[in-house]
């Protein structure tokens, strides 16, 4: 079989062998006797799963012990809901606007709460990033919601904001790529 190289947005190419181990345990992880996809989520075999993945992930991210991780499922769309569901509380929720992703989790988080756009860089059609001294940010905003890489405009920031609310950053494209 001849490989081809996957240069489109999602998921990259994986090696081979990655791609055999991956199939012989789809018919028997582990020697359990089943596939993974075939185990109970409260099963001994796929809590071990589970808290492998935790505590690889924790040991990568340097994720503190007094910090939870949640595995859920959905990906960035259903994200854009969730969190203006949970940390907005009819509350005003503040949101930099820079490009296609941040624009998908404004109009969720408007089905939801008031969204406060601190700053916008949509009249440059998100070919940049606001300066941070022009942003005018809630003075009771629940949490600030900013996408550090805008995959489609290509416009990425080089800094985390520093401001006194709680940041909620969509790192879809940039999770494990850089400390946070």
């Amino acid at each position: 079989m001849t490989r081809v190289y996957n240069f489109s947005a999602g998921p990259a190419a994986l090696p081979e062998t990655v791609l055999k181990q991956a199939s012989e345990e789809m018919l028997d992880w582990n020697a359990s006797g089943m596939s993974v996809m075939e185990m109970s989520h409260r099963g001994k075999e796929f809590m071990s799963i589970a808290e492998a993945a935790e505590s690889t992930l924790r040991t990568l991210m340097e994720i503190p012990d007094n910090y939870k991780v949640l595995f859920l499922q959905g990906g960035a769309s259903t994200q854009f809901a969730m969190i203006p569901m949970n940390l907005g509380a009819g509350r005003v929720m503040d949101y930099v606007n820079t490009g296609a992703w941040s624009k998908k989790a404004i109009k969720e988080a408007k089905k939801y709460g008031t969204v406060n756009v601190v700053a916008s860089s949509e009249d440059s059609n998100f070919t940049t990033i606001p300066d941070f001294s022009d942003w005018q940010l809630s003075n009771d905003a629940a949490f600030l919601h900013y996408t550090p890489n805008e995959t489609i405009g290509g416009v990425e920031f080089s800094y985390v904001p520093d401001v006194d609310v709680p940041i909620v950053a969509d790192m879809s494209s940039t999770i494990l790529s850089r400390p946070i």
